[in-house]
């Protein structure tokens, strides 16, 4: 085959073989650096990236349950990131009992990481293939971040952009029922039009830090973004005051705090928000990591200790889980299920689900899982109650069941991913 061959990046990140849709995409690529050059959403001189810290530092390493067994997942495979043989890739599974395919949007060099949410309402019924919205991190020398949006479970995907780069967290991307986007980017957050383009700032980490409620979190940088039960942005980041959980909302023109109070056993402690998933309509499903208390003035969150999850429902208070002590060990990658499950991966190979407590009264509490698969990158929650994990190799993505009796793991499916090594170096 003369010539580049299909699916070869070159230097700026971007195909150069694929006709039509590699054309269109590089059009946006040039859109986004004159828009930059203009200054609209682009880190100017003197703005520092603000992120959180980095014990604590969201994953972008993910999987959403979406109902009816239909489910989305991001892994990374291939080599060393370095040498940008790192490969992130979105994984579809359409409905229950349906195999695990490949449903990465093509063309896009896809090394520096990427993101995907679910469109805020689907109307769809059983069976149907989710929809899906994937966002890539900017890699290498690119500040923009393409985007992509397919209504039929990733078979076919329209392209998009946001002019400035998204943030490396699996909840940078947020898309409301109207058809409205959050993006959160290196330097703040900002809001799509009802087609989800016409992007726009909606506020900078640096303002929203300078904020009466941003000064009572001691916000110390953003970490994920939602829609709320009535289609209001929600942001979501880290304090450095103790005992104090920075999710915020925008009313009468003022930044305020949503009311989450962490559990008991975070008192005194600083929290960040690691992640914030709208499960269903109206319910929202938060990921929170504790620190040590400050030793003194100025300390920040510092090494995680514990986690917790919270949910928020449609007309109901915030209510919160018992903490999952750590142990010393860090945030692999989440999971959330449409029933408002979470599941958290650790380093060592441990893992952790919890399901919302049944009643008003009752605590919702940590289950251990059984030492995982190696390789393990990602946890699937659902249908149902069922527990499934994916590993990923370099060039291959397993995925492992979790027997009925919670004791044990059996292989099931394993997908070969085409690695393009060396064609991002």
């Amino acid at each position: 085959m003369s010539g580049a061959r299909a699916g070869h990046r070159d230097r700026g990140g971007f195909a150069t073989a694929g006709g039509a849709k590699a054309s269109v995409i590089m059009g946006l690529a040039a859109l986004a650096l004159l828009t930059a050059a203009c200054g609209s959403g682009g880190a100017g001189p003197g703005q520092a990236a603000a992120a959180p810290p980095a014990a604590v530092r969201p994953s972008m390493l993910t999987s959403l349950s979406a109902g009816h067994g239909s489910a989305w997942a991001v892994v990374e495979v291939g080599g060393s990131r370095a040498e940008h043989n790192n490969f992130w890739q979105l994984l579809v599974r359409p409905a229950d009992g349906q195999a695990w395919r490949l449903a990465t949007p093509p063309g896009v060099a896809d090394n520096g990481g990427l993101v995907a949410t679910g469109p805020g309402s689907t109307g769809k019924g059983a069976g149907a293939a989710p929809g899906l919205i994937a966002g890539f991190v900017p890699s290498q020398d690119l500040t923009f971040s393409p985007l992509a949006v397919s209504r039929d479970g990733g078979r076919h995907w329209s392209p998009g952009l946001l002019p400035s780069g998204l943030a490396a967290a699996a909840s940078a991307l947020a898309a409301g029922a109207d058809g409205r986007m959050l993006a959160l980017t290196r330097t703040g957050v900002q809001l799509s039009g009802s087609d989800g383009t016409g992007w726009s700032p909606l506020v900078s980490t640096k303002a929203l830090a300078a904020s009466p409620a941003g000064r009572s979190c001691g916000l110390t940088g953003l970490t994920a973004v939602a829609f709320g039960s009535a289609g209001a942005p929600l942001l979501a980041g880290s304090c450095s005051h103790p005992g104090v959980a920075g999710i915020f909302f925008q009313s009468g023109g003022q930044w305020r705090l949503a009311g989450l109070k962490p559990p008991a056993g975070f008192a005194g402690r600083p929290v960040t928000v690691v992640q914030l998933t709208m499960t269903a309509p109206g319910k929202l499903t938060a990921l929170l990591a504790a620190g040590p208390a400050p030793a003194g003035p100025g300390t920040g969150a510092g090494t995680a200790r514990d986690l917790a999850a919270a949910w928020l429902g449609d007309g109901q208070p915030w209510t919160t889980s018992a903490p999952l002590p750590l142990g010393g060990r860090k945030l692999v990658s989440t999971a959330t299920g449409s029933d408002g499950s979470a599941g958290v991966i650790l380093t060592g190979g441990r893992a952790a689900v919890i399901r919302p407590a049944g009643s008003a009264t009752a605590t919702a509490a940590w289950t251990s899982l059984p030492a995982l698969p190696a390789a393990a990158a990602d946890l699937v929650l659902g249908p149902g109650r069922q527990v499934s994990v994916l590993a990923a190799g370099r060039t291959t993505v397993t995925t492992w069941l979790l027997s009925t009796t919670g004791t044990s793991w059996s292989p099931g499916q394993q997908l070969t991913i085409p690695v393009p090594f060396g064609s991002s170096g």
